[in-house]
């Protein structure tokens, strides 16, 4: 079998480990890998790929970013991008792809499949934790990790200068970044895209903790969680008024935004940090490499057993794997989570 291997969407820690357990178990088998660059651009242009061999695979395990790039292409939304992926087939066929990547890169994968015939296996890519199908995603804890780290930095700061520090972080449609790295953090607010709150709410209780005797405080808020600063309804926070190319809100500038309403509601003084794609990049943490291999050895085998149109799933501890179907829509925080971390605001 050739097998096509894409990553497609952001880059995430742990891309490289999928490939590389992915294409030693293809070769192993006897089959030939097929490395398809930026995305499902490789689909779409033959040119666009490379052969995926031992050697190539070799001493990529710890590396972050992708050894096979990555891009946001769809075929979708290209002009004749089904009609170029066919072209492809027809002229350097392909029996199976197994495609890594987030929520937008399964539903890519679903309708491919189902559009095409070709036979496509998903693996669950994100730092956001918040693909529906499987209980954890790679490339989440290393950037939990990196949140924290950053967060335990701004915390001595804020001590010594007795300010509040907003910390902005990743999460479009979803807070677990936020939340588990604010609990782990011991932020004293977390700010989610799944919890509607107020300004005057937050103030509130910082003014409390100041009443109490603390003299600083961090707030950790998600880029994509909606805040009421005045009365109405929650307000997401835009990087600019237009989409990107492919229709997306760009998000982005919550923190200073409230940083400043917070600092002019409490008269305390309020500084903001953007951990922005810092915490895409660098090395995968230890649970994060093997989650990633335990996923790329399951979509081989899920590919070499004709067991294409799922996506590798983890339930509990367990790899095993899921419909396409059963991937939809965005994976929201676990309440418990929130609640536990709320306890020691």
């Amino acid at each position: 079998m050739r097998v096509g291997i894409l990553t497609a969407g952001g880059d995430c820690p742990g891309l490289n480990a999928v490939i590389r357990a992915a294409t030693r178990r293809l070769l192993a088998d006897g089959h030939e890998p097929v490395g398809l660059l930026r995305g499902y651009e490789g689909l779409a242009e033959p040119s666009q790929r490379i052969p995926l061999t031992e050697e190539r695979v070799r001493g990529i395990l710890q590396l972050g970013g992708t050894i096979l790039e990555s891009s946001s292409f769809d075929p979708h939304h290209e002009p004749r991008g089904l009609e170029r992926v066919q072209a492809a087939q027809a002229s350097d066929p392909l029996d199976a792809v197994i495609a890594i990547g987030g929520d937008h890169t399964q539903w890519v994968s679903r309708r491919l499949h189902e559009e095409t015939g070709l036979g496509v296996v998903g693996v669950p890519k994100t730092i956001d934790n918040d693909v529906v199908g499987t209980d954890r995603t790679f490339g989440f804890d290393t950037a939990v990790q990196t949140a924290t780290d950053a967060i335990d930095k701004l915390r001595t700061t804020a001590q010594s200068h007795h300010r509040v520090i907003v910390c902005e972080v990743m999460g479009r449609n979803s807070g677990w970044i936020a939340a588990a790295a604010g609990m782990a953090s011991g932020a004293d607010q977390i700010i989610v895209p799944e919890v509607e709150r107020t300004v005057d709410e937050i103030a509130a209780a910082l003014r409390g903790r100041h009443e109490r005797g603390h003299t600083s405080s961090i707030v950790v808020v998600a880029e994509g969680a909606a805040l009421t600063f005045e009365r109405g309804h929650g307000e997401v926070v835009l990087a600019a008024e237009t989409p990107d190319s492919y229709g997306y809100a760009r998000i982005g500038g919550i923190g200073a935004r409230l940083a400043s309403e917070l600092e002019g509601r409490t008269g305390f003084e309020a500084r903001v940090t953007v951990l922005g794609h810092i915490q895409r990049g660098g090395s995968p943490v230890a649970t994060d490499r093997i989650l990633a291999t335990r996923y790329g050895l399951h979509a081989a085998e899920l590919v070499v057993r004709g067991q294409t149109g799922r996506m590798v799933s983890l339930r509990g501890t367990e790899i095993s794997s899921v419909p396409f179907a059963e991937t939809e829509g965005v994976r929201p925080v676990d309440p418990a989570l929130l609640a536990a971390a709320a306890v020691f605001y």
